[in-house]
């Protein structure tokens, strides 16, 4: 099995020594190169095309909102798994990028591991808390009406959000519902269609906000 190469992308030398020993402990981790700004992991992504980066939202000079907003337009197969203080900061914009995970900054080991094991699956890895401020952030910018919509889903539609909103892609959803990828496309266009969203990001949202799904 190959192993899974990230780039360690942060402004505090402790913080990214404190990464690097906690990615040591599991075997399938290389440590393919480490930034302390945004510009270097822009340039590590563009020399070492890794597989993961596990990238600090706030350093100096180029953000790191910023360097994953150019890394995701130019090699959108890069997981960017974004690190924050806290989930007060800019949640929205962070998914409108195409991250595939966010995690506070105080997240155990362990879950920094399967985080990066479960973006390289397809998957995607938020903290409870950013999900919470997603969702209040998206009900705060006019959110659909939260019943109206569910109860036009058919049981089928219902089971195939449930599923993009714990972050299977379509092939996953196919195998788990033993249906084509064809017609889990036609389902999610029925499903944004319904429920009036425009990707699977809000439709994901609207999913957790109308407890389908358990935080």
């Amino acid at each position: 099995m190959e192993r899974i190469r990230v780039v360690i992308a942060d402004g505090h030398p402790l913080f990214r020594e404190g990464l690097h020993r906690v990615l040591e402990t599991d075997p399938q981790m290389e440590i393919a190169g480490e930034a302390g700004d945004g510009q270097g992991a822009i340039n590590l992504a563009r020399k070492l095309h890794p597989d993961v980066i596990l990238m600090d939202l706030n350093m100096l000079g180029t953000s790191g909102l910023e360097a994953s907003r150019v890394i995701h337009r130019e090699m959108p197969d890069v997981k960017i798994i974004v690190l924050a203080i806290a989930a007060d900061e800019d949640m929205l914009e962070v998914i409108r990028i195409g991250v595939s995970g966010c995690l506070l900054k105080d997240v155990k080991s362990t879950e920094m591991l399967q985080a990066i094991h479960d973006v390289m699956e397809g998957k995607h890895a938020f903290h409870s808390l950013v999900t919470e401020k997603l969702i209040g952030e998206y009900g705060r910018l006019n959110a659909p009406p939260t019943n109206a919509g569910i109860a036009a889903l058919t049981a089928r539609e219902k089971e195939v959000l449930s599923l993009i909103a714990k972050g299977e892609k379509n092939r996953g959803i196919a195998g788990q519902l033993f249906i084509s990828e064809k017609t889990v496309k036609n389902h999610i266009t029925n499903i944004f269609r319904k429920l009036k969203v425009k990707d699977r990001t809000q439709a994901a949202i609207y999913a957790i906000k109308n407890h389908m799904i358990e935080l």
